[in-house]
């Protein structure tokens, strides 16, 4: 994060020969949008004086008072390295606010400001570390995306098996540009698939880098005539993408999780924070998992956790705690996927995690098996719990937890659920290919 004024910004502008600058914001839906100025307007967007019409994007749509504002955050102030050197490219992230000056409740990014300053009051700051999985895919010959490629590659495989490490690197290097501090770069285990890892940061930066480094990926993705995806299962035969989380809380500084003389390495409030994910998660999973394809990668086989439980041993649970211990002491929650909206699902898991804290609510016991090999008898004698297997058993779940709906706010939730609601419906009205190859000929 920079520590930029508006002077600084408008020297460097002029100094850099940027043109034209992107003011972005994010869609409920945790789709990027944004409003490009010239310089002549840049003291005007400085100035919080940038109006549009937020009438027709989704999920603000309906609003009575359309015309709003983009109050740009200026330790955002980036150049893209990728557009050209003479009339530069730069973007500012901005918050959505009203006409009267008011955040708009409505803004993804507002929600998450929110849930920090909730934690604050109680002194506390969290971090997250995201892992973000995708895949490169061939285009066609118009240019648009297919699920198509020509390698093989697998785990960590080096190329010529790896066919898309010189886009990675470009990617890298654009990040690094940029001010990421890129912690490794690897191909993933199935073909064309690929990991990215960043150092963590406080949770509205984490939230930033995010819709940034999705952005760059696509972006270098596509000058290597590459389709980037984030979508968390785009084959069937093979295993999806997700964005395992790494989460801890600090105290004036100091990792509050960590405790040299436990077990596991956990204090009480890292148990507390595990037991308040484990009580929200079916409702946290409409937030963190919000597309219908979300969950096709929630199968058992395929790494991906299924089933609601948490281990400092083992690595395929709903949570883990990893070995690294003392300042490093962090919770790593493993179902998650890119389609999520970086804003809120950082806003929920931490107040569900603070919630946990709040009210002293201690995790089931550590389970240090394999749940997905356990039997359904083990895992009932357990108490194990699935998490939802579709979109619409998440938004039920979500509708019935008050203090989810209170995160996001109830006019953003009812939003989201309706949404959601569509969507699943429009789903439910499909044909599909596996029907037709499966009762076409023999019904």
């Amino acid at each position: 994060m920079h520590d930029y004024t508006k002077e600084d910004i408008l020297r460097m502008v002029e100094e850099e020969d940027v043109a034209f600058i992107r003011l972005q914001f994010t869609d409920i839906f945790g789709t990027m949008k944004n409003m490009a100025v010239t310089v002549s307007q840049l003291e005007k967007a400085l100035d919080n004086r940038c109006m549009f019409d937020v009438s027709s994007l989704e999920g603000i749509s309906g609003e009575l008072d359309s015309d709003m504002y983009l109050y740009p955050d200026l330790s955002t102030f980036e150049i893209f390295p990728w557009r050209p050197q003479q009339g530069k490219v730069a973007r500012l992230i901005c918050d959505v606010y009203r006409q009267d000056g008011t955040p708009y409740e409505g803004d993804p990014r507002y929600v998450l400001k929110r849930a920090i300053a909730r934690a604050a009051e109680m002194g506390y700051t969290l971090n997250a570390g995201p892992e973000c999985e995708f895949f490169l895919f061939h285009t066609d010959e118009d240019g648009l995306p297919t699920t198509l490629t020509h390698e093989q590659g697998g785990y960590f495989d080096v190329g010529p098996l790896d066919l898309g490490e010189n886009a990675r690197r470009d990617m890298v290097l654009t990040l690094e540009e940029m001010g990421f501090e890129i912690l490794s770069s690897h191909h993933e285990i199935a073909p064309a698939q690929h990991e990215i890892d960043f150092r963590y940061d406080e949770a509205l930066v984490t939230a930033d880098n995010l819709m940034t480094f999705k952005l760059v990926v696509k972006t270098i993705a596509k000058r290597h005539g590459l389709h980037a995806t984030f979508m968390p299962k785009p084959r069937i035969e093979t295993y999806g993408s997700g964005m395992h989380v790494n989460l801890s809380l600090d105290r004036g500084g100091v990792n509050v999780f960590q405790d040299s003389e436990d077990v596991n390495g956990l204090s009480r409030e890292g148990y507390y924070f595990i037991g308040g994910l484990m009580k929200h998660m079916k409702a946290v999973t409409c937030i963190t998992n919000p597309t219908i394809n979300s969950y096709k990668r929630f199968v058992p086989g395929y790494e991906a956790p299924v089933y609601m439980g948490w281990s400092s041993r083992t690595r395929g649970p709903l949570i883990r705690v990893p070995s690294g211990k003392g300042v490093n002491t962090r919770i790593e929650l493993r179902s998650p996927d890119a389609a999520a909206n970086p804003y809120l699902a950082l806003a929920v898991l931490l107040e569900a995690g603070m919630d946990g804290i709040r009210n002293q609510i201690m995790p089931p016991d550590c389970i240090d098996e394999d749940i997905q090999k356990m039997t359904p008898q083990r895992r009932a004698e357990l108490g194990i719990q699935e998490l939802p297997r579709s979109l619409k058993e998440a938004v039920e779940e979500l509708e019935k937890d008050e203090l989810v709906l209170d995160v996001l706010g109830r006019r953003l939730a009812d939003k989201i659920i309706k949404a959601h609601k569509k969507e699943y419906h429009d789903y439910c009205m499909q044909v599909t290919d596996w029907e037709i190859s499966n009762y076409l000929y023999r019904l």
